[in-house]
């Protein structure tokens, strides 16, 4: 005859611990009053049984699962990637699951859509990162039956929105440059349509103005090496028909490989022709040829504050942080501008 095999309970653990079943119910959902050598045994039975609390009983009982929902777009890309890594490690840290769902696209459709479903799936909070127009559009007018924190490439004007100061950023690039000598800075821009694109090309313009340069026209692209590749490509194009270009604030650093290429494949050195300084620090900009200079974002602080705004708007209050500051790491392939020889030809 075929027995049947009955899992783990929690009464399971009671028993090998000598506690009572409450006990072990206390423990396993973080109650403060048990004592702590009651809290080792039963953390030791559970340890010896495997026991694995069954979350969707413990939400029935407590009226949370510890499971925050993400909507996200785009985790190809290093940014959406790195926000969302750093998201599952802070919610781990404070003892929350993290459950994903994708996006098909960046429009408002997509976005509802997959607040929706997250909002059917007993989530304690949920975490809307969309940096494009489209998808950030639909934010203000949901209204799941859970708090909702929004995260995106600047303050949107909701209470729960986190954000890294995009324009910051772009302000250190610029100035980085601008202070070397550099008379004035060129930009490889991100998507039409996206947010962080808009800030950074604002900023950098902004600052520009400011020190009163000339303001170049911003050469389209779409966060990927291959459209550096051919701005780059256009930009010695036009040094070959005697524009003075000196310095590149790409906004990030795989558009910023692709310039690199493609200035390496037209005889212009960096930094000694051209600067460059990129954004994001991907793992690799410290081993490109040469080493980029770069603006770093800091993810993993981002995603520790939206865990801190999710978990305080689940216990019913709300708070609203400073957003997180970039830094710029200052590497090689930026250097003051060639001189200029009473012939009119450049050199060091």
């Amino acid at each position: 005859m075929v027995g049947t095999i009955r899992s783990l309970g929690m009464s399971d653990v009671a028993a090998h611990a000598g506690v009572s079943h409450q006990t072990v119910s206390r423990v396993i959902n973080g109650h403060p009053n048990v004592a702590a050598a009651t809290r080792k045994k039963v953390l030791e039975a559970i340890a010896e049984l495997g026991y694995r609390p069954n979350s969707a009983a413990r939400a029935l009982v407590t009226g949370s699962s510890r499971t925050i929902g993400l909507a996200i777009a785009n985790i190809s890309q290093y940014g959406p990637a790195q926000t969302m890594l750093g998201l599952e490690r802070a919610a781990r840290e404070a003892g929350y699951f993290l459950t994903v769902s994708v996006l098909d696209d960046d429009t408002a459709g997509d976005m509802i859509e997959a607040v929706e479903r997250l909002a059917t799936q007993s989530v304690d909070a949920i975490v809307a990162l969309s940096t494009y127009e489209g998808a950030v559009r639909a934010l203000p007018d949901l209204s799941p039956r859970v708090p909702m924190i929004a995260v995106q490439a600047e303050d949107g004007g909701q209470d729960s929105a986190v954000w890294v100061d995009q324009e910051a950023g772009a302000a250190l690039a610029t100035r980085h440059l601008l202070e070397l000598g550099h008379r004035t800075v060129h930009h490889l821009r991100g998507p039409a349509n996206a947010l962080e694109a808009d800030a950074r090309e604002r900023r950098w313009r902004g600052e520009l103005e400011a020190a009163g340069a000339v303001v170049p026209p911003v050469l389209p692209g779409d966060w990927w090496p291959p459209t550096g590749y051919l701005a780059g490509r256009e930009l010695v194009a036009r040094r070959r028909g005697g524009e003075e270009i000196t310095a590149v604030f790409a906004a990030n650093d795989q558009m910023a490989l692709g310039l690199l290429r493609a200035f390496a494949e037209g005889g212009i050195r960096v930094p000694d022709d051209i600067s460059v300084v990129g954004f994001d620090d991907v793992p690799e900009a410290a081993y490109y040829a040469p080493p980029l200079t770069t603006v770093r974002q800091d993810f993993a602080e981002l995603g520790r504050r939206v865990i801190q705004v999710a978990l305080a708007r689940i216990g019913g209050t709300s708070i609203k942080p400073e957003p997180v500051q970039p830094h710029l790491l200052v590497r090689t392939s930026t250097a003051p501008p060639p001189r200029r020889t009473t012939a009119g030809r450049r050199t060091r």
